[in-house]
């Protein structure tokens, strides 16, 4: 599936308010789906997006929640394909919630894959994270739970046609709750711009290539495969110090007078991200933009490289994590930060 195959598909985005599920309508509202229904929990985000969308015959709002597997099976009825966004994304709120997490990215994706295959859509294709590549955290351990369901379902699905698959995102640029609205916020106030630790790497994508990847892996899916995005790296330090020197003077400031605090690592932070392991690599094939780790099931191990357009190679066996692969330098943060308009101009 590419973005031209959404015309006249119906399109189930699971927390669709939120910032990946809200590019994800604007890009599907492009083409001309039959219709696309937003999930989400958040009356508020819920009550502002249609408002922005009135307009728009084709969407509908509904307000519920992925635990409630009543409630996601009227809003499954006759979809073609669930994009599954929904999620405890925040690892102190999973570390401090450990339940609360688990009840919605463990047992709610069950309720979704149980109710998806009643209803034997087409496609589910689950955003996971790197926090699942050997989680040291809360979320990241239902992550990648949430991924050995998915996979699962393919091998109990029976002859109900539906295809389970997932794919793994870093850190999304300018996604609500990551850390550049957090520096912003930090530098409109004199600083200090808190760092962890002053060797913390994260692997970074900017918004719209993170969904053209998305499109693009749903459109591959063939059964159960976790599809790894290609993705920069970056010192978190490097970034914090662009950002001051980009933004202090919009503020009021100099960039001398905006300080960097190192606070120490949180409960379940990692120094660095991992978007594959090396047992993962040992059965993955490679192309451009993305890595497609094969289900490790042998019942669904028929799958290969002539699969799949555009990917002709094996992978190379090695882990693959924000501190080994080649750092952005501080002007090409910068340029991607402006290419995004997650900074501005100083006036």
């Amino acid at each position: 599936m590419d973005y031209n195959s959404i015309n006249n598909k119906k399109i189930l985005i699971t927390g669709g308010t939120g910032s990946i599920g809200q590019e994800i309508l604007r890009e599907i509202l492009k083409r001309k789906p039959a219709v696309v229904r937003i999930l989400d929990v958040d009356e508020t985000k819920q009550f502002e997006l249609q408002q922005e969308y009135e307009d728009h015959e084709n969407v509908r709002f509904l307000l519920g929640d992925i635990r409630d597997k009543e409630r996601l099976s009227r809003a499954i009825e006759d979809i073609d394909i669930i994009l599954h966004t929904a999620a405890l994304k925040h690892v102190l709120a999973c570390e401090y919630n450990p339940f609360e997490a688990v009840k919605t990215n463990v047992i709610g994706i069950q309720n979704l894959i149980d109710v998806a295959m009643d209803e034997e859509v087409e496609k589910v294709v689950f955003t996971s994270s790197d926090k699942a590549v050997n989680p040291t955290n809360v979320m990241g351990a239902t992550k990648l739970l949430a991924e050995r369901l998915i996979t699962s379902a393919n091998y109990y699905k029976g002859a109900r046609k539906t295809i389970f698959s997932s794919v793994r995102f870093g850190n999304v640029l300018g996604s609500r709750g990551s850390i550049i609205p957090l520096f912003k916020k930090q530098i409109e106030h004199g600083g200090p711009v808190t760092i962890t630790n002053i060797e913390m790497t994260r692997f970074i994508m900017p918004m719209r290539e993170a969904i053209d990847l998305l499109f693009k892996a749903t459109g591959l899916a063939q059964r159960g495969e976790i599809f790894v995005f290609k993705m920069k790296a970056l010192k978190i330090t490097d970034l914090a110090e662009v950002m001051i020197d980009e933004l202090a003077q919009n503020c009021g400031y100099s960039p001398n007078e905006i300080k960097m605090k190192i606070i120490g690592t949180k409960p379940g932070e990692k120094l660095y991200e991992e978007l594959m392991t090396e047992d993962e690599a040992r059965r993955a094939l490679e192309s451009e933009d993305m890595f497609i780790v094969l289900p490790e099931m042998k019942e669904l191990s028929h799958i290969d490289k002539y699969s799949y357009p555009s990917v002709s190679e094996i992978a190379e066996v090695k882990a693959y994590t924000s501190k080994d692969v080649k750092h952005l330098t501080r002007e090409e943060i910068k340029e991607i930060l402006y290419q995004e308009n997650l900074i501005e101009v100083v006036k």
